[in-house]
């Protein structure tokens, strides 16, 4: 995941729609299903074990919160710069929709 990416995931876990929305996906049988499936396979366990190793070392977990800090805050500043390019393309489209003269 990029670091815009999880800045996106930070800001949507603190917007109550979002999370409304996921909360209806979590209760659908078929996620339900897909997630068990997910939940036992091979990949998923080793993944599972190797993050409870990391978690029982303290030196380690403070190297993971380091880390992650480091890139939701570098993946906000993108976020901020993408949505004033997107503000500003909005806003000159708007200038542009404005100056058209009006059809007769």
């Amino acid at each position: 995941m990029n670091n815009l990416m999880l800045a996106q995931l930070m800001k949507d876990l603190q917007d109550p729609e979002m999370m409304r929305e996921a909360q209806k996906m979590m209760q659908d049988p078929a996620f339900q299903a897909h997630m068990k499936k997910i939940s036992e396979s091979a990949q998923f366990q080793q993944s599972m074990k190797r993050t409870n190793e990391v978690m029982k070392d303290p030196k380690k977990m403070q190297e993971m919160q380091k880390n992650v800090e480091k890139r939701v805050a570098e993946g906000q500043k993108q976020l901020e710069e993408l949505e004033k390019k997107e503000e500003a393309e909005k806003a000159k489209a708007e200038e542009t929709e404005d100056a058209k003269p009006a059809a007769n």
